[in-house]
């Protein structure tokens, strides 16, 4: 039969293979923000897995961007070299096409690894002060931010800007920018961490300026044959948060900005989130954005069976799913889905003697 997730997907001049993406994956492994042999083997193992895409872990614009000290960075010259390291082994070896994940963590910044708690680091652990739109904690036992100027602004901008230029030197083929989970770009969307009096906050279209200014001028920097999307939390999961309806307005405006594609995934900016989880509870959304702002989008969320994932690009609710921990359980999760759902991919030529229809019979089972 066909498959509409191992069907092609054509975003500007790059053409994805398959519509399977790996979802970008906090390591916390980074040495001073740069990749190591670590990355080598996470990021080899996904893009000789048959995914379409791989796109690597939030990576930070500047050190006080940075979730952790371990978080990864594309603002040094090291950092650069390192990544390139990472791109060409995947691209020698493997199938897939690879992306990146550009971002700024603003007030979830100054933070200990998840597996250490992930609570704010003291400043005998090397703790920074972090910045957002407005002097607003991200919880009651967090330190509060600087709220940012106008200078500031402009210094992230064009920090961003940098990255976006580095990570085409480097060789990535598809930009997606942070704008959800809680980070800085969500931060200037969400009423609940905005409140801001001038022209960066207050109404929809304030809170949306400066997401939309960074967007453009990185899209600027980037080749135009290049795509580059964003992701977004499509709802806060809290009253009185940034909602569906806003994530379309948004959406609308991207698109006008020559956005290629929007990765809807939700929450992330308040601990006091309420989040039904269920497989695919994001898609919803991902349909709405579709369907309202006529973009095409990525869905991520709890997707492990290849079922659920091919009746979600099927029915057109998204045109990309991307998976993170289905992928660490299954690094090879397209091979599997692609058997499942009777679909052909592209193996790695060091792979073609597992491939089932190519074993001799007696090794079949």
């Amino acid at each position: 039969m066909t498959s509409a997730l191992f069907s092609p997907l054509t975003l500007r001049g790059l053409t994805l293979p398959n519509r399977v993406a790996l979802s970008p994956m906090g390591q916390y492994i980074a040495e001073d923000g740069a990749a190591n042999d670590w990355h080598i083997v996470h990021y080899g193992q996904y893009a000789m897995g048959a995914v379409g895409l791989v796109i690597t872990e939030m990576t930070n614009v500047s050190p006080e961007a940075r979730i952790t000290l371990n978080c990864a960075g594309l603002y040094s010259d090291v950092q650069e070299a390192a990544a390139k390291r990472v791109v060409d082994f995947c691209k020698k070896f493997g199938t897939a096409k690879i992306g990146i994940q550009i971002a700024h963590a603003g007030r979830k910044g100054s933070a200990n690894v998840p597996a250490a708690g992930g609570k704010p680091l003291t400043a005998a652990e090397g703790a920074w002060t972090t910045v957002a739109p407005s002097a607003l904690p991200f919880a009651p036992d967090w330190p509060v931010p600087e709220a940012l100027t106008k200078a500031g602004l402009e210094k992230i901008k064009a920090d961003f800007v940098a990255a976006v230029k580095r990570a085409d030197r480097v060789g990535y083929d598809l930009i997606e920018f942070h704008g959800g989970h809680g980070y800085l770009i969500h931060q200037f969307l969400s009423p609940l961490s905005n409140q801001r009096t001038d022209e960066y906050g207050g109404s929809t279209e304030n809170r949306m300026r400066f997401p939309l200014e960074t967007f453009a001028a990185m899209r600027a920097a980037w080749p135009a044959e290049k795509p580059m999307g964003i992701r977004v939390s499509a709802t806060d999961w809290v009253e009185g948060g940034w909602t569906p309806e806003e994530t379309v307005l948004f959406a609308r405006e991207l698109k006008k900005l020559g956005c290629d594609f929007i990765d809807v995934s939700s929450g992330g900016l308040d601990p006091r989130q309420q989040v039904p989880l269920a497989p695919g509870y994001n898609a919803q959304f991902a349909a709405k954005v579709k369907k309202e702002a006529d973009i095409p989008t990525s869905t991520v969320g709890l997707i492990v069976d290849a079922n659920l994932a091919e009746e979600i690009i099927a029915s057109g609710q998204a045109d990309m799913i991307a998976i993170g921990r289905g992928a660490m359980w299954d690094p090879r999760w397209s091979w599997h889905a692609a058997l499942e759902l009777g679909a052909e991919i592209k193996y790695p030529p060091r792979a073609t003697p597992c491939i089932p229809a190519l074993r001799p019979q007696i090794f079949a089972t």
